[in-house]
C-alpha cells in the first residue's frame, strides 16, 4: 500500500471516527437540537435521553481507539517509516473537546431539570 494510501486512510478515520462522536452528541446538545429540529425533534430526542451513558461510553472507547492510532510508535520497514500524524492529532484533539462539552452539557441539563 502507498504512503499516500496510508495517509488517506488515516485522515478518513479521523473525519469518520469526528462524524460518529458527533453525531452521538446530538441528542445532549438540546437547545441547538431545539433550534434545528423545532420542539417535536427535541421531544423525540428526549426520548432517547436513556440511552446518553451508553453513547458516552461509546464515543469514549472510539477516541481511545483514535488516539491510540495518532500516539503509537511509527512502524519502520524496510528503512521506511510512516509519516507524522499532525493531522490526525488535531482532529483527534478537536473531536475530544466535542465530546467533552457534549458530555459537560449533558451533565448540566439533567441537573437543571431535576
Amino acid at each position: 500500500m502507498t504512503e499516500k494510501l496510508k495517509v488517506a486512510g488515516v485522515a478518513g478515520g479521523a473525519v469518520g471516527l469526528g462524524g460518529f462522536a458527533a453525531a452521538l452528541g446530538l441528542c445532549c446538545a438540546v437547545p441547538w437540537t431545539v433550534a434545528l429540529l423545532g420542539v417535536t425533534g427535541a421531544v423525540a430526542f428526549a426520548r432517547l435521553s436513556f440511552l446518553i451513558p451508553y453513547a458516552l461510553i461509546g464515543a469514549a472507547a472510539f477516541l481511545g481507539l483514535g488516539f491510540w492510532l495518532a500516539y503509537r510508535e511509527p512502524v519502520c520497514q524496510e528503512g521506511t517509516c510512516t509519516p507524522a500524524r499532525g493531522p490526525l492529532r488535531l482532529v483527534i484533539w478537536l473531536t475530544a473537546a466535542i465530546v467533552v462539552g457534549l458530555a459537560i452539557t449533558a451533565v448540566l441539563f439533567r441537573v437543571t431539570i431535576s
